[in-house]
């Protein structure tokens, strides 16, 4: 299997790719279009600030390239985010592959979320043997708003889409890479999703 993470200088790789190994595959890390493009599966990272990551992803082509791809796709974290429609994050315009916006929570609450929450209303096969209200591990201040495409949801000030999927392309909003057994389990379900390039 050739996993791809997309490299584009956003995030915490490193635990990503330890992930993954773990589970007995090497990801390569690389901005190379092609390369992308010849993945069985591809995950899209992000830790940072959206405006500026989109910046990154314009400036190497990726913006382009990323909405076409044919292979399962998973998204994580910021890069769920910069997939959706819009962020209230720098006033960002997304790659539109998710119909929905990225709005930021209030000062009601503790900005960023951080530490472990439950999903739940889960809905895809990237969920399997996951049981509902299961712990995950979170990092955000921004959240995409619930939708059609969500098929997982997390309550902080308000319920949230804290998972998206439409087709081949999949978001998670927490770190599997960092929720321990049942992350592991998603990362390995993502791997196991059926391909079709």
């Amino acid at each position: 299997m050739k996993l791809v993470i997309i490299d584009y200088g956003a995030g915490n790789i490193k635990s990503i790719q330890f992930a993954f190994k773990r589970l007995g595959v090497d990801a390569i890390l690389t901005n190379n279009v092609d390369e992308i493009k010849a993945a069985d599966k591809v995950i899209f990272p992000g830790v940072g600030e959206a405006s500026s990551a989109m910046k990154m992803l314009k400036e190497s082509g990726l913006d382009k390239l990323i909405p076409t791809l044919k292979q399962p796709v998973l998204g994580i974290c910021l890069g769920m985010q910069l997939m959706c429609n819009s962020s209230q994050e720098g006033n960002t315009k997304g790659l539109g592959v998710f119909d929905v916006a990225i709005k930021r929570f209030s000062n009601k609450v503790k900005v960023p979320q951080m530490g472990w929450n439950v999903i739940s209303n889960l809905k895809s096969d990237l969920f399997s043997g996951i049981k509902e209200k299961e712990f995950m591990y979170l990092v955000h201040s921004f959240y995409a708003e619930k939708c059609e495409e969500m098929i997982a949801e997390t309550d902080y000030e308000i319920a949230y889409a804290s998972a998206l999927q439409k087709d081949n392309f999949y978001g998670v909003q927490f770190h599997p890479e960092k929720s321990g057994n049942e992350g592991a389990k998603i990362l390995q379900n993502f791997l196991e999703l059926k391909t079709n390039n």
